[in-house]
């Protein structure tokens, strides 16, 4: 169970976390998980070129030792790397040390320091580690492309119909979003980009972000 927009009382809940970055400018803030691999990376990074538009990637660990030309690809591209533990650890299913051996792992690898946990799932002493360490980046709009259970165009109505400037959406380069991923990726681009968005990565904005939580907290 996932709802495509993040409701306002649950970002209310952990407003340490990154949700969305909010403009006045049009722009929006495309993100992928569970990369990299060669079925899919290269090809997104080639239609983000052809857009002229930066995202943000939150890697799994193991795939970035199994396709480190592929990672150094994505840096050389300018987008941004994130934290996405080192094999898709689900934090609610997870001692909690062994949830920060395995983060450490991957960071070890990204040298980054915004974490995306799997699934969006933390407890809450792993959060209180966490957010010592990183920018904990969540999303505001999830794509569903994932999802075996929903079509092609709900997934594309599930990113234009819910993102707005600042949003923070979700995709995935992996195996199981591939098939959603090429169809519906194209059509989203080109429809912001016709109405006068940008994309960029999330970067210094999470951590502009996360400094003034900390100063106003």
């Amino acid at each position: 169970m996932y709802l495509a927009k993040t409701p306002k009382f649950v970002q209310n809940l952990f407003p340490n976390f990154v949700w969305n970055i909010p403009s006045e400018e049009k722009v929006l803030y495309l993100s992928f998980d569970d990369g990299p691999i060669p079925e899919v990376t290269p090809w997104v990074l080639s239609l983000l070129k052809k857009h002229e538009a930066k995202a943000s990637f939150f890697c799994v660990g193991e795939n970035v030792e199994k396709n480190p030309e592929i990672f150094n690809q994505i840096i050389q591209d300018g987008h941004q790397i994130g934290n996405h533990t080192y094999n898709h650890k689900n934090g609610w299913a997870t001692d909690n040390l062994d949830f920060f051996h395995n983060v450490r792992k991957c960071a070890r690898l990204v040298k980054s320091d915004l974490f995306r946990p799997p699934y969006g799932r933390l407890k809450p002493k792993q959060i209180q580690f966490l957010q010592r360490h990183y920018s904990i980046v969540m999303w505001d709009v999830l794509s569903g492309d994932f999802d075996d259970q929903i079509d092609n165009e709900q997934c594309y109505q599930n990113v234009i119909t819910k993102a707005k400037s600042g949003s923070i959406i979700v995709f995935h380069d992996s195996l199981k979003a591939k098939d959603k991923l090429m169809n519906v990726l194209p059509r989203v681009l080109t429809h912001f980009s016709l109405k006068g968005y940008k994309f960029e990565s999330i970067s210094a904005q999470a951590k502009t972000q996360r400094s003034f939580k900390k100063m106003s907290a």
